[in-house]
């Protein structure tokens, strides 16, 4: 049995990957301060500690135990939020990494995975974006995941093997349907379950690369196993698939049980236009591929918001 910490376990990817560790027989302690996620998404078992992973009272509540590996999933996660408060986006996505690789250097972790972002590329790039295209970040967010990511680079020179996952847009079951500011097939989905209207900020040719919270997850405990010969490696997780807002809406569109309008009008601050990433890299090093497809996972997720509408009703 190892022991693991995992930052946001009261959150989606968080929660997904600490119930799996829970599950395969794993210890596992969260921090999360459930500024968006919910308490009852914590697996029972367990060790919930309330409050920043970026204030130094809460880490002290650690103590001195030396983790096998830190998953630090938790953060401010969305690029239009950052801009309403910038320094705790500061906090929350550059502070909070600070003080954990800080621990793990205190205590003798050695392994470091972060949940970091596509948005660290901006929108210059010809797709498919590899780990190796243009970094050009245009919200506050993105630039705390790049600045997190060399923080990660310099500590791995103490030893610590970090690698950042640079995750696209998650989607799956049990993501946070009350925010309406991150997560594109969330907030498609609960607009369309719970007023059959979908607004979409920007234009319908916009598009992402849509990649299943289980995938993330085995991305995450394929990372703590990795042998690489660097310390410190980055990796796209993604399917190379682009799907335009007009087709991920059609998606959803096509599984409920009635009809849904739909406007584009208005846009987002610092929003990319378009991405979808390789995953050469991490196919040929860790051995990760995605497995779900978008149209079973969509169908899948919206089967899930309609069942939680009914029992809410």
């Amino acid at each position: 049995m190892a022991n693991f910490l995992v930052t946001g376990a009261a959150g989606f990817i968080g929660s997904h990957l600490a119930k799996k560790l829970v599950i395969d027989g794993h210890q596992v302690t969260t921090i999360d301060n459930l500024s968006t996620g919910f308490i009852e998404n914590i697996p029972s078992g367990v060790k919930f500690i309330e409050g920043n992973d970026y204030d130094p009272d809460i880490i002290a509540k650690l103590g001195e135990q030396k983790f096998d590996a830190i998953f630090h999933i938790a953060g401010q996660s969305g690029g239009m939020t950052s801009f309403d408060d910038p320094i705790y986006d500061m906090n929350s996505n550059i502070a909070s990494t600070l003080i954990l690789l800080d621990y793990a250097k205190r205590t003798g972790c050695n392994r470091f995975i972060y949940a970091s972002s596509m948005s660290v590329y901006g929108d210059e790039n010809p797709c498919p974006v590899t780990e190796e295209s243009e970094i050009k970040p245009k919200t506050f967010y993105a630039v705390g995941k790049l600045a997190s990511e060399h923080y990660m680079r310099i500590y791995s020179t103490f030893g610590i093997r970090c690698t950042s996952l640079r995750f696209n847009n998650t989607y799956g079951i049990g993501q946070n349907m009350q925010n309406l500011r991150q997560g594109m097939v969330s907030i498609f989905l609960a607009q369309a379950v719970n007023t059959k209207r979908i607004h979409v900020m920007g234009d319908k040719e916009r598009f992402r690369d849509f990649t299943h919270v289980s995938d993330n997850v085995k991305a995450c405990l394929l990372a703590a196993q990795g042998q690489e010969e660097s310390f410190y490696n980055v990796y796209n997780v993604c399917t190379n698939r682009k799907t335009t807002c007009e087709e991920l809406i059609a998606e959803i569109c096509k599984h409920l049980p009635y009809s849904v309008e739909i406007e584009y009008s208005g846009s987002t601050p610092g929003d990319q236009f378009g991405i979808y990433c390789d995953y050469t890299k991490i196919q040929e090093k860790l051995g990760w591929e995605p497995t779900v497809q978008l149209e079973s996972g969509i169908k899948e997720m919206v089967e899930w918001a309609l069942d939680n509408k009914t029992n809410n009703t």
